[in-house]
């Protein structure tokens, strides 16, 4: 069952249409400290309606075919860890890493890096050099994420 989810995910992630492209410019740099990101993105807060939008959007963030979320959706995915209460589990700037590059916590990781363009394998060419999300994006998913406690 894991590996037909992985291979799922894998096809859904490297799938996504060019019109889905976040952004052409340079990243916003960031700062890690201990397995965190503790500043924005942005510097503007994140909407979490916006946010769980993109959760479940399966051309953007698509969260929900990884990941059981606490939402009415036809299919959810189990290979990641829930969504639900993970608010109570991590920081705010441990989520911000998670979504903007999982592989740095774990390598061995599904999550794609959806703010890293650097180091990445088996990229489709028109994805090359761009990330997933947008850096508000990013906060976006965040301030939904922070919901879930």
């Amino acid at each position: 069952m894991r590996l037909g989810a992985a291979k799922l995910f894998l096809g859904l992630a490297i799938g996504l249409t060019g019109a889905a492209l976040a952004q052409t410019g340079p990243l916003v740099p960031y700062r890690v400290v201990d397995d965190a990101i503790p500043e924005s993105l942005t510097g503007t807060p994140g909407d979490p309606d916006r946010g769980r939008a993109l959760a479940l959007d399966r051309s953007k963030g698509n969260c929900v075919t990884c990941h059981n979320m606490p939402v009415n959706a036809d299919f959810q995915g189990d290979l990641g860890p829930p969504l639900d209460g993970v608010a109570s589990r991590w920081t705010e700037g441990e989520l911000r890493l998670r979504i903007v590059d999982s592989k740095r916590i774990n390598p061995d990781s599904n999550m794609p890096s959806f703010y890293r363009v650097e180091g990445l394998t088996a990229v489709r060419r028109d994805w090359a050099g761009r990330p997933m999300l947008t850096a508000q994006e990013v906060e976006d998913i965040l301030a939904y994420l922070l919901t879930l406690r």
